[in-house]
């Protein structure tokens, strides 16, 4: 399998690297057929006719592929049998309450098919909700701040839940750019995850397999990981291979 989590969304990926990595997975996966590639994106008041566009021009530049497009909306699951026979996943940025709402009743779909080889590609909140469980905002842990308040995603406390279950640490993006590698780590000290990884925009977490040890990170920026808890909580930092 391979799950590639993206510190941002498709405008902030500078180097070609992070997508054409998913493109190669799809050629693997179908290299006699065009592939089928689900595209999550949450929908506001039609807002994926203008943001829709910005994911698929990215792969159909490279691939031509049949897009079938997952609308979220809010209080609205998307079907599981959407993601029936498809060859790839991507899920877009955006409200990251939102998209875990509306793919939890598809989590256990997803999780099939990641493990039978179908690639994943999570941008901002598509790679937040990834993981077993999931930071998915707050800004303030203890009432102690960890982050600004413009990444709380409506949330004072940082809020963690059950995610897709495709990686077992939690995953925070935009980390260099909004000051969200402290929720991570707090997360991280203060015990709510047991380990966890932030991600730069323009960069990519790589994972053949579900382990934080084996992952390879990719475009421009850094990552880094944390485990420990309390005063011991370690933080490295991996820098893209460009």
């Amino acid at each position: 399998m391979t799950i590639i989590l993206v510190g941002g969304g498709p405008d902030t990926v500078t180097t070609p690297v992070v997508v054409d990595r998913f493109v190669r997975e799809l050629r693997s996966r179908a290299p006699d057929r065009t592939p089928r590639v689900a595209v999550v994106l949450f929908d506001h008041q039609g807002s994926s006719e203008y943001f829709l566009p910005a994911y698929l021009e990215p792969l159909e530049s490279r691939i031509v592929c049949e897009v079938v497009p997952v609308l979220l909306r809010f209080n609205e699951d998307a079907d599981p049998a959407e993601f029936d026979d498809v060859d790839g996943i991507v899920v877009g940025g955006g409200p990251t309450p939102g998209y875990l709402d509306g793919l939890l009743a598809s989590a256990e779909v997803i999780r099939r098919a990641v493990s039978d080889g179908v690639p994943y590609m999570g941008f901002s909140a598509g790679a937040m909700v990834a993981p077993a469980r999931a930071i998915v905002g707050g800004y303030r842990i203890r009432g102690a701040e960890v982050c600004p308040a413009d990444c709380s995603e409506g949330l004072e406390e940082v809020e963690i839940r059950d995610g897709l279950g495709l990686v077992p640490f939690a995953v925070d993006v935009h980390s260099a750019q909004a000051g969200t590698l402290g929720r991570a780590v707090g997360a991280v000290a203060k015990g709510l995850v047991d380990h966890a990884a932030a991600v730069d925009e323009g960069t990519a977490l790589v994972l053949r397999h579900a382990d934080l040890q084996e992952l390879e990170v990719i475009g421009s920026g850094n990552c880094w990981t944390i485990r420990g808890a309390g005063p011991k909580a370690t933080v490295s930092v991996l820098s893209a291979r460009r």
